[in-house]
């Protein structure tokens, strides 16, 4: 469904945002994208949207090749992937039912169909008795849950949530969590960018790991790790290196991410 193949992201800086990423996300799965604040995860889903292209690599959704699509395309692969913005970007002078019909809006779908559409996601959420707030109106965890069914009202295939839960307390965050998780049972794909371990840990699911801009650990939910290109290349030719040679014996090298899953 997903695979970014050799991909590197060069801004007018110079500076490179992602350097050589590799990785494949299969239909319905979770996956955790995590790293430190400028680790390159909003990178990677500005690429899934075609909000920005490749300076190299080829980046796959859906079958379509987002370095070969069209503009006029581009709405339509849109249409596949909803996002849950890391600043929610939500409409402070509309209300929550009107800021979730407003994706209908844009498509043309007639405002009966756009509302009773809105009403079934925001029941879905759990916040349809506030349909008719505005965003001030809510708590955050309520707000994340606007957001989010507004990111599902065009029935996406997939679902990217940038640090969902970044400004909530430990309560509401899990809240958000499972939320997520019971949108991706029904079949929808869901990748979460997150820096909290403590969410990470509640949950058995596959894990990338991007320390700047590099991916370091692909971790599945059975354990299986895999390190990065470079990272690979750096074990083989390091045969000296006492824990080299356990990683290449099946005992696996902890990283700081793991150990921060690890600390109780």
């Amino acid at each position: 469904m997903i695979s970014l193949e050799s991909v590197s992201k060069k801004f007018g800086t110079g500076v490179f945002a992602i350097s050589d990423i590799s990785f494949s996300v299969e239909k319905g799965e979770f996956l955790f994208l995590v790293g430190p604040t400028g680790s390159g995860k909003t990178t990677i889903f500005r690429l899934l949207i075609r909000e920005i292209v490749p300076t190299q690599g080829t980046v796959v959704v859906n079958s379509w090749d987002l370095t070969k699509l069209p503009n006029n395309k581009v709405p339509e692969l849109r249409k596949k992937i909803g996002v849950v913005f890391q600043d929610l970007k939500l409409l402070a002078d509309r209300t929550i039912i009107e800021n979730t019909t407003l994706p209908l809006e844009v498509i043309g779908i007639k405002a009966k169909e756009a509302a009773q559409r809105a009403e079934e996601v925001l029941s879905q959420v759990g916040i349809l008795d506030h349909r008719d707030k505005f965003p001030v109106q809510l708590s955050g965890g309520e707000v994340q849950r606007a957001a989010i069914a507004r990111a599902l009202v065009l029935s996406p295939d997939i679902l990217l949530a940038d640090e969902p839960t970044g400004n909530l307390d430990d309560d509401t965050s899990w809240e958000i969590v499972k939320l997520l998780s019971g949108i991706n049972a029904r079949g929808t794909t869901v990748l979460m960018a997150t820096h909290d371990t403590d969410i990470v840990k509640k949950l058995n699911k596959r894990i990338i790991e991007l320390k700047a801009g590099a991916l370091v650990n692909d971790r599945g939910s059975k354990g299986k790790h895999v390190a990065s290109h470079e990272h690979e290349k750096k074990e083989k030719d390091d045969t000296n290196d006492e824990k080299n040679q356990e990683k290449e014996e099946g005992e696996l090298k902890t990283d700081d991410f793991e150990k921060a899953l690890k600390e109780k």
